[in-house]
């Protein structure tokens, strides 16, 4: 079973992905905020991480930025926004753009899983 950590400031938004990806049978841990994210990525150990690009008090690319520049540096992220167009980080190894289906979501933890482990 993976381990996903969720990062978004919208608990409407942590609440339907936490429930959801427990479904697919992830273990998922959220984080209502960037710095909130960063201590439990640092204290636990993630498959993926899936964070959304805007938030209060930072951003998905401080996120991107630090987990890039940890010794997980290998750990895929997926980035979410409703404004895409203002990303400016290549380090996201996906980006997908609310809102989507679950199934979507779901795929690209697939995806991003099983190109990983090759």
């Amino acid at each position: 079973m993976q381990n996903i950590l969720v990062i978004d400031d919208e608990k409407p938004i942590l609440d339907i992905f936490q429930k959801g990806l427990r479904k697919y049978d992830y273990n998922v841990e959220i984080a209502s905020d960037v710095r909130e994210g960063i201590k439990k990525f640092d204290d636990g150990v993630f498959d993926l991480v899936i964070t959304d690009i805007l938030m209060q008090g930072g951003n998905g690319d401080d996120i991107v930025r630090h987990i890039r520049s940890s010794d997980r540096q290998s750990t895929p992220v997926i980035g979410i926004s409703g404004t895409p167009w203002l990303l400016n980080n290549s380090d996201f190894d996906m980006v997908l753009t609310k809102p989507f289906p679950l199934k979507t979501l779901v795929n690209a933890i697939h995806d991003l899983s099983s190109a990983s482990s090759n």
